[in-house]
């Protein structure tokens, strides 16, 4: 089988390159995810300098940026650094702001199993939507207390649409069917608020299936084009919220025709369907 670096669609880059010139400073929540992996390689390739926020935990996860993770006490190559932080503890959120000073807060860290929020749902919703609110909070005031400007921006889910029939849009109304659907419409609208009532340069994205090497299944959007895509959205001059998606609709049910009829089944006869 061939490695995650054999098959990914763009180089990584270099972390030890040293000679790169540095250009901003990016805060990443969620930077061990699938999403902050291909972002944090997109920035470094930009010149910036990236900061992730970590958990503690007792399994370090860090094996999707593993291949361009620096000893930190390596300074002069170490352009990505680890910090351990909680989106449940806004005072770590708020110190690290005033140690990293970034340019760019990117907000992608949540409880992001759907089944899973419905066993979990306190825990969903203060990571998901009460995280987020903290973290703007902490960004706003960040700001008002040193004088700086950040771009922020909140990852939004196409669950959040729920049974809202397609197409969908930006100016589709959300129908949320699950603690974690309805948890990041509360971000998506703290969002909003903090743009409109502080004037602050904050946006959502709203991110139907996307995929690469580094999970499991493939599927239409390609993870590291919407991470680029991600980056564009704090580049403008004002910020907009958007949809970014291939403008490709397949069902599931026809995913399950093609992958059963592969194998000369009917998928109905082998499926369970949870009615929630």
């Amino acid at each position: 089988m061939a490695s995650q670096d054999n098959v990914s669609r763009s180089k990584a880059p270099n972390a030890n390159d040293s000679h790169i010139e540095l250009t901003k400073g990016a805060l990443v929540t969620g930077i061990t995810g699938h999403d902050g992996s291909y972002l944090t390689e997109f920035l470094l390739q930009k010149g910036y300098q990236v900061h992730g926020l970590i958990r503690r935990s007792s399994n370090y996860n860090t094996q999707r940026i593993n291949h361009i993770y620096v000893d930190p006490h390596n300074a002069n190559k170490a352009r990505m650094k680890l910090h351990y932080a909680d989106l449940s503890d806004a005072s770590s959120l708020r110190r690290w702001l005033d140690v990293i000073k970034p340019d760019e807060v990117y907000n992608l860290a949540a409880q992001s199993h759907v089944d899973v929020s419905f066993e979990i749902p306190d825990y969903t919703a203060d990571v998901v939507a009460t995280g987020a609110l903290r973290l703007l909070e902490a960004v706003r005031s960040h700001m008002a207390d040193n004088g700086r400007n950040i771009k922020y921006y909140q990852a939004c889910s196409s669950e959040m649409f729920g049974s809202t029939p397609p197409p969908q849009s930006e100016t589709t109304p959300f129908h949320p069917r699950s603690p974690y659907d309805a948890s990041k419409c509360a971000a998506y609208w703290y969002t909003v608020n903090y743009q409109e009532e502080y004037g602050m340069y904050a946006c959502n994205r709203i991110l139907f299936n996307h995929e690469s090497p580094r999970r499991g299944v493939t599927r239409l959007g390609f993870a590291g084009d919407y991470m680029e895509a991600m980056w564009l959205m704090l580049q403008q001059e004002k910020p907009y919220d958007y949809v970014v998606a291939t403008e490709g609709s397949h069902t599931v049910e026809e995913f399950l025709e093609v992958s059963f009829g592969y194998l000369g089944l009917i998928w109905k006869n082998h499926v369970e369907f949870d009615k929630r």
